[in-house]
């Protein structure tokens, strides 16, 4: 299906890249709300955002102030002049924010992996012209965000962006949430003129790196980045680790590198990225292997078993050098690799077995 949208048109928002989307995690207070808004107008900000209502992954964290924050966005808008915007997962979100006159509304990870969640927001908007942004579904399934999208098109919404914030992952590394970028990168290949935000808070899961994870957003040729900025982060009553002060956003903003995206070279910087990425797959699997092969290491040693098992090698070479041909690889190729694979494999067993 092809989407048909429009431009976002945001009043009073210059379409160059990024567009900038900033506030807390989430509306705590009044007061909380309104200083860091004041805030972040100062340094330039055009659109404010805050959690009014929190889906959260287990119940007992905090959740929302609910319907009792909106007029607290109603006056930001009326004392800063900024755009607000804020997060809907039922019929009812959408009904309270539409009559509290919230400018943008974003669906989040956890919505926009239900489709019958989507389809109820969907519903809701029918009638109504407002920008729309998704989140990408918790888990990395390019369909059922295009479903979303397609959903929310179909009641007539035509002003539609999505937000990339990662995918979850029980095998935690350097980031909260896996970006695994190739699944924008496909997206915009998919639906060239859908606009892209970066949400570098719910992917980095900590503030030291969000910073290279907007510029590499940037690189990318993202549209835009919508980063947690809160007046006291370290106060802050939801992921406080990730949130900054509009101070320091607006420091890392002026540092960032807007390179021109129609340069021919911009498509050579996304796929080098998207090798990045793979080399960086490849190490993570590389190490779960040798993992495992430390394991059995503790397994022979305790079995009196010896290292090398040559019937097991000669397998291991045939079957890889099989399936390399299959995907258009050089079956010599791939036997060296996983010669050297098996030289790093035997190298740490034996560490084990002669301690």
């Amino acid at each position: 299906m092809e989407l048909d949208l429009q431009p976002l048109a945001l009043p009073g928002i210059e379409p160059k890249r990024p567009i900038v989307i900033a506030g807390p995690c989430s509306a705590e207070t009044e007061e909380q709300v309104i200083t860091t808004a004041k805030q972040l107008v100062k340094y330039g900000i055009k659109i404010f955002r805050a959690g009014i209502w929190k889906p959260r992954t287990k119940p007992g964290s905090f959740e929302g102030v609910g319907v009792e924050g909106l007029p607290w966005l109603k006056e930001v808008q009326k004392e800063t002049g900024l755009l607000v915007a804020t997060e809907v997962a039922t019929a009812k979100h959408v009904y309270e924010s539409l009559k509290a006159g919230i400018d943008i509304l974003w669906i989040g990870a956890r919505t926009s992996a239900n489709p019958f969640a989507v389809q109820e927001i969907a519903d809701a908007l029918k009638g109504v012209d407002i920008p729309i942004l998704i989140k990408n579904p918790v888990n990395p399934d390019l369909e059922l965000w295009i479903g979303g999208l397609e959903r929310i098109n179909n009641a007539g919404l035509k002003r539609l962006a999505v937000i990339h914030r990662g995918f979850s992952t029980s095998d935690k590394k350097i980031y909260r949430n896996s970006p695994q970028w190739h699944i924008p990168m496909e997206l915009r290949r998919r639906i060239p003129n859908l606009p892209i935000f970066c949400d570098p808070s719910h992917i980095g899961g900590k503030r030291e790196l969000i910073a290279p994870l907007c510029q590499q957003a940037m690189d990318l040729g993202f549209d835009g980045l919508i980063i947690e900025s809160h007046c006291n982060p370290d106060t802050a009553w939801s992921d406080a680790a990730q949130q900054l002060t509009p101070e320091v956003l607006d420091y890392m903003l002026n540092l960032l590198v807007i390179r021109d995206t129609k340069q021919t070279t911009e498509s050579i910087r996304a796929l080098r990225a998207q090798i990045d990425e793979c080399d960086d797959q490849i190490i993570d699997i590389l190490s779960k292997r040798m993992r495992i092969c430390r394991e059995i290491g503790t397994y022979k040693k305790e079995h009196d078993m010896t290292v090398l098992q040559p019937t097991r090698y000669n397998e291991i070479l045939e079957k890889r050098g099989a399936q390399g041909s299959l995907c258009e690889m050089d079956a010599d190729f791939i036997k060296k690799v996983f010669i050297a694979i098996h030289e790093e494999s035997v190298r740490q067993q034996l560490d084990i077995i002669n301690k």
